[in-house]
């Protein structure tokens, strides 16, 4: 049988040529390996976290001491799940706009694909929201692994969204604030 390379290749979900280290803002959703329900149960209608889910709101809110123009709120832990807004500053935090989106007229051009924007696997971008992420997920295996022996915390990669205007990001922050109303209706709730 011949390789398909279209088939079997891992594809980014990232917009092409966007430069996640510039100021904006991002709704993120990590989620757990194998989707599992590893950071909490509800009791009632309020979720009870594990010792997981604890370490999970200890690392995120370190976020900020270690990249100082990162705002990480509003921010929700599901059982399985996590969802936030990650917003990167510019160093002055009163000049500019945070939302910067690209717009659909230079998505494919090969400007985009061949700029200095672009990060190949394996070359990090400080202050980037991918370097933000992957920081936050390999501490937060590292304290389970070393603290509970657990590994496999998360699922490849995560999801994103680039925030475009104030509309947006109103009405995902009130995703956020309500998500715990909406688990009992998620396909993988576990009463």
């Amino acid at each position: 049988m011949e390789f398909a390379i279209n088939q079997h290749h891992r594809h980014s979900i990232r917009y092409l040529g966007y430069d996640y280290s510039q100021p904006g803002a991002y709704f993120i959703t990590i989620v757990t390996f194998s989707r599992e329900c590893i950071f909490g149960k509800f009791i009632g209608n309020q979720i009870q976290y594990s010792h997981l889910g604890n370490t999970v709101f200890e690392c995120w809110y370190q976020i900020p001491s270690h990249f100082p123009k990162v705002d990480v709120e509003p921010f929700i832990i599901m059982p399985n799940h996590i969802h936030a807004i990650v917003t990167i500053n510019s160093d002055d935090r009163s000049r500019g706009t945070i939302y910067r989106a690209p717009t659909g007229d230079n998505q494919n051009s090969s400007s985009d694909h061949n700029s200095n924007n672009h990060v190949k696997f394996g070359n990090p971008i400080r202050g980037s929201l991918a370097t933000i992420i992957q920081t936050f997920k390999a501490e937060v295996s590292r304290r389970a692994k070393k603290e509970l022996n657990l590994a496999n915390i998360w699922q490849r990669n995560y999801y994103e969204r680039i925030i475009r205007n104030q509309s947006e990001m109103e009405n995902i922050a009130n995703y956020i604030s309500t998500n715990l109303e909406q688990w009992s209706k998620d396909p993988e709730y576990r009463g």
